[in-house]
């Protein structure tokens, strides 16, 4: 599937959590929490800075409906076109009134509507049965590592980078990968069969000594980590956009060094294709644990 990758440069707020003082009459910001959700739609219409949208549902936030939303950065909407469908982020703030300051940032046309135009970068999409390239990493240990030395095992694979500042992002990618990790390690057998990797998108910081001391703190073993169940690693710069573009990654510079970025969670079969894709932030690990063990035992 051919995919547009628009991304939006991050405020500084909401890189630093904060956030501007509210207009007269609005809930006190002493109260409000910065909140963050993956939306999927179609696009209905545009104006000058709005995108009205039939969106699906979003899990505590909104049910599904067609609405406007403000663009965060409205110079993109002429890449936008009825009928295309997207994935967004919606930012938001919550307190007791509910949620107010909403806007749409990290846009991603995922199918287009026009067969006139050519996105400059095309994305493939994860797919369940497609045979995944043999990308080439260099890991936390400064190994060089490969995807055909996991042919065998269950592997599952997710993406990030260490400075993440957004905990709904990498974040929570890299908590729930360590929920995974304790669950499957309750089964020494199904533990031999499976395998995880954290992908970095930011080689140049993402050093192998970075991604070591970062990788031990989220499997809570620190300098005593041996990392034998989940490598922490990062391709090339040559080979970054290859690996970023099979998986449907999109990755932008944002403020103060940071990288705007999609989300992409990918199950690799023992075969070495692809099982299942999570291409945002609501799946569960007691979920994905329960089909990794199915994919390890087939």
């Amino acid at each position: 599937m051919l995919r547009r990758s628009i991304f939006l440069v991050l405020s500084l707020c909401l890189v630093a959590g904060c956030r501007k003082a509210p207009a007269p009459g609005t809930p006190s910001s002493a109260s409000a929490a910065h909140k963050a959700f993956i939306l999927r739609g179609t696009v209905v219409s545009t104006d000058a800075t709005s995108v009205m949208l039939d969106g699906e549902a979003v899990p505590g936030f909104m049910d599904a409906m067609t609405m406007p939303y403000k663009l965060k950065d409205p110079s993109i909407v002429s890449e936008l076109h009825t009928g295309d469908r997207i994935t967004a982020t919606v930012l938001a703030d919550q307190d007791e009134a509910g949620f107010h300051n909403v806007v749409l940032d990290d846009i991603v046309v995922t199918a287009q509507a026009r067969p006139d135009y050519k996105p400059p970068v095309q994305y493939h999409v994860p797919s369940p049965g497609d045979a995944v390239p043999n990308f080439t990493l260099l890991n936390q240990s400064g190994r060089t590592i490969d995807f055909a030395e996991f042919k065998g095992k269950a592997l599952l694979i997710t993406f990030i980078y260490t400075r993440c500042p957004l905990p709904d992002f990498c974040v929570r990618m890299s908590h729930n990968f360590a929920d995974i990790d304790k669950a499957l390690a309750a089964d020494p057998a199904i533990y031999a069969k499976t395998h995880l990797l954290s992908i970095s998108f930011d080689p140049t910081y993402d050093t192998p000594k970075v991604l070591r001391s970062y990788g031990g703190a989220y499997t809570g073993r620190y300098t005593k980590e041996t990392f034998a169940h989940w490598d922490f690693a990062a391709p090339s710069e040559k080979e970054l956009p290859a690996i970023t573009q099979y998986f449907d990654v999109g990755v932008t510079p944002g403020d103060k060094k940071t990288l705007n970025h999609s989300l992409s969670t990918v199950l690799i079969g023992k075969d070495g294709k692809v099982v299942a894709w999570y291409p945002s932030n609501e799946w569960k690990p007691e979920d994905v644990v329960a089909a990794m063990k199915k994919a390890a035992a087939a």
